[in-house]
């Protein structure tokens, strides 16, 4: 029972950061670890649970999706190919290499949140800036969201805030759709090939879909610019958590 409530307590930070943020899995996979797991059971557990969050999100987005039906669609596509891929890797090759990149890619996602204002005052065509460019970066992102997964919001909300001319708010919803699409494509695998540990799946996406549902109020009400800096402080506090793994 006392382990069920930590998962669920977990479970609710996640989907608040993740939903914000998009670091739940700095929250729920330590918690996982905790437990007793192994890392990939951890992470195969993680990637599932990630899908009540992704529901919590997206249910209490509609403000911010709404217009932008066609080019989620799109995204998510994206996102999906890019999901499924990653998680065949994770189930078909070893993890070593790819945890030296993780790191890197974390932090230039934060630093790319960080240099946002000067780009914000560069004049450019308005709608999609990126075309291709971000269809292709989108489907990256879902490869790596669905091999591991940690800051895999950071880097997409990055790239939409870069390639788009929409908000903060609007680009953070579009975020949890297409990250939503790419983590359940991979849990699908998991499901079907994984070692998921369901016992504490149901406890942690409790307190996943909960705190995902709050996530979307409190970036419509708190200051734009406060949620990008402080999105990518926390980056980076996850970079170099993972670079310490990786490199100590």
């Amino acid at each position: 029972m006392v382990r069920a409530l930590l998962l669920v307590a977990a479970g609710f930070g996640g989907g608040l950061v993740g939903s914000v943020a998009g670091l739940a899995s700095i929250v729920t996979y330590p918690a996982l670890l905790a437990t007793g797991l192994t890392p990939v059971a951890a992470n195969v557990t993680n990637t599932v649970s990630l899908v009540f969050s992704t529901t919590g999100s997206v249910s209490a987005s509609r403000p911010e999706l709404r217009g932008q039906g066609e080019a989620v669609r799109r995204l998510a596509l994206c996102g999906a190919l890019g999901g499924g891929l990653g998680g065949a890797l994770l189930l078909l090759t070893p993890s070593g290499s790819f945890e030296l990149v993780v790191p890197w890619l974390v932090a230039l996602g934060s630093l790319a949140m960080l240099v946002r204002r000067r780009l914000e005052r560069t004049p450019a065509g308005g709608g999609h800036r990126g075309g291709l460019a971000l269809l292709a970066g989108t489907a990256l992102v879902g490869v790596y969201g669905g091999y591991f997964g940690a800051g895999a919001g950071v880097m997409l909300l990055a790239l939409l805030l870069h390639a788009t001319d929409e908000s903060l708010p609007r680009s953070n919803a579009a975020k949890n759709v297409v990250l939503g699409v790419a983590n359940a494509v991979a849990a699908l695998a998991f499901m079907a090939f994984g070692s998921v540990r369901w016992t504490a799946v149901v406890p942690l996406g409790l307190g996943m879909f909960v705190g995902g549902r709050l996530g979307p109020a409190i970036v419509r009400r708190l200051p734009a610019e406060r949620v990008r800096i402080t999105v990518a402080i926390a980056g980076m506090g996850l970079a170099v958590k993972l670079g310490i793994g990786a490199y100590g």
